[in-house]
């Protein structure tokens, strides 16, 4: 004797089965699945299912995240686009967001919080960025769209001149790179930070000092005089 389903109760069911070994999965075979560490974002472990799971002590290159609960989403799946919600709740702000990849590109999605930067920019002083709903898409290792406001906090000064407290700015893209042009209130300091799709940056710090003194001492701290700008670049990856 057969047993004849309507086809909605079938479809019904292999959805339902099929998410069931989904939900299963370790979080740690999630992650490698979509490459998580060939794009510079690692954990050092791993636990729980990708319905809900965590990352302990997780990074991207050299920023330390620390320790991020972590979803897979169903649906982008059924697109073809593996995407990892990532959250982090703290007594000085939250951190939430989402990283996601398909065959052909990566990015993060609607990403808000702090990146503590530690020495990773010394000997600048650039000592953390706030992200404020920062979207940005890399397709064939190029920028293709990106949006989102960005402050970086600065921390005493550069060739023994006070800095601004905050550098702001909103996220785009240009010549095939992410671009963070950021600038005091008074436009007298300007950061440009320009990031591949590879991990590499160029970052160029560029003062208006206002007196000889304060330009001889831009000069001395490795600062290059450009027009009425002393600029200092550093070239690295993350």
């Amino acid at each position: 004797m057969r047993i004849r389903l309507p086809l909605a109760r079938t479809v019904f069911f292999l959805a339902a089965f099929f998410f069931s070994i989904v939900a299963l999965i370790p979080l740690r075979v999630a992650a490698g699945w979509f490459g998580a560490e060939g794009r510079g974002f690692a954990a050092r472990e791993a636990e729980g299912s990708v319905w809900l799971g965590l990352l302990k002590e997780a990074q991207f290159g050299r920023v330390p995240l620390g320790d991020l609960s972590a979803r897979l989403e169903m649906l982008p799946l059924v697109l073809g686009r593996a995407r990892l919600s990532l959250a982090r709740d703290e007594a000085d702000g939250g951190f939430a967001g989402a990283v996601s990849v398909s065959r052909h590109s990566f990015g993060i999605d609607d990403l808000s919080g702090r990146l503590r930067l530690g020495a990773l920019f010394a000997p600048l002083p650039i000592a953390a960025l706030d992200l404020d709903d920062v979207s940005v898409r890399f397709a064939g290792g190029l920028c293709e769209s990106a949006a989102g406001a960005v402050r970086a906090t600065l921390s005493g000064d550069a060739a023994g001149i006070a800095l601004a407290s905050g550098l702001r700015g909103s996220v785009r893209c240009a010549e095939g790179a992410l671009l963070l042009p950021l600038a005091s209130q008074s436009a007298m300091e300007q950061l440009n930070l320009r990031l591949r799709g590879d991990g590499r940056y160029r970052l160029d710090l560029v003062l208006r000092p206002g007196d000889a003194a304060a330009r001889d001492r831009a000069a001395a701290a490795g600062f290059t005089p450009n027009g009425a700008s002393y600029v200092r670049r550093l070239d690295g990856s993350f």
